[in-house]
């Protein structure tokens, strides 16, 4: 179905947002953690509309175009033409975080298999891995309430939540708050890396635990081995990724 290019029609910051926004349901796509089209990836449009971007409802990650995400409002209303519906059960997660984290530029949701079953472990995220470290500076976890649609799960969820920026949902998955797009993404490539670490140790023999003081001072850590720059380091290199793979996503 084609959709015709937004790019002259949205501000600049807007179509660059998109752009990235496209890029990170296409990174998800390549990566192998899309659920077919069951999960989202939200990101705030700058300004004091509380406006959002999400997928179009029914399309693959690997389709996803810059100009093919809908806007919508924090009750998940189209505020955009879009010939595909959106999905308010999906958003309600998402919705919840970003009405009471003012640093949520985007909040990333998966049901990977390695995900799904380290969440399903009584132990949840153990420190084995350096990958684990960073994840568990801050970390919190929500037990399962069934499928996310009823409001009242919404308080428990943003206590749950809190300040962290990594959430390990009961039964269900992983979900990353990161101030930017690229913050969400990376945030997400440790946690998964995490989980499949831990899956692939338990399969062998004893596992050796990380020192709890490594683990407490892993944030100055981070800082150094990004160079101060987070994911905006690793951001750019994905993209010339993605455009080698196709550059349609900026479409």
């Amino acid at each position: 179905m084609h959709i015709p290019s937004l790019k002259e029609v949205v501000s600049a910051e807007e179509w660059q947002l998109r752009c990235d926004l496209a890029a990170c349901y296409r990174l998800v796509a390549a990566y192998g953690w899309s659920d077919l089209v069951f999960t989202h990836v939200s990101a705030r449009i700058p300004g004091p509309e509380h406006h959002f971007l999400i997928n179009p409802y029914g399309m693959m990650f690997d389709e996803i175009t810059a100009s093919s995400l809908v806007k919508i409002d924090q009750h998940c209303n189209k505020l955009s033409d879009s010939p595909y519906p959106v999905n308010p059960a999906g958003f309600t997660i998402h919705s919840c975080i970003h009405q009471v984290r003012e640093d949520a530029g985007c909040v990333l949701h998966t049901h990977t298999r390695a995900g799904v079953a380290v969440s399903a472990q009584k132990c949840g995220v153990l420190p084995i891995s350096q990958q684990s470290t960073f994840v568990l500076g801050s970390l919190a976890y929500h037990a399962y309430e069934g499928v996310a649609l009823r409001d009242e799960e919404k308080p428990r969820l943003q206590a749950d939540l809190g300040n962290a920026n990594y959430l390990m949902l009961r039964n269900h998955g992983l979900l990353t708050v990161g101030k930017t797009i690229p913050d969400a993404f990376l945030a997400m490539y440790t946690f998964e890396n995490t989980c499949r670490i831990q899956i692939d140790a338990q399969a062998g023999g004893e596992l050796t635990l990380v020192n709890p003081q490594i683990v407490a001072g892993i944030a100055s850590v981070m800082k150094v081995a990004t160079a101060g720059m987070g994911a905006a380091l690793a951001w750019p290199a994905l993209l010339r990724k993605l455009d080698r793979m196709d550059p349609g996503y900026r479409t």
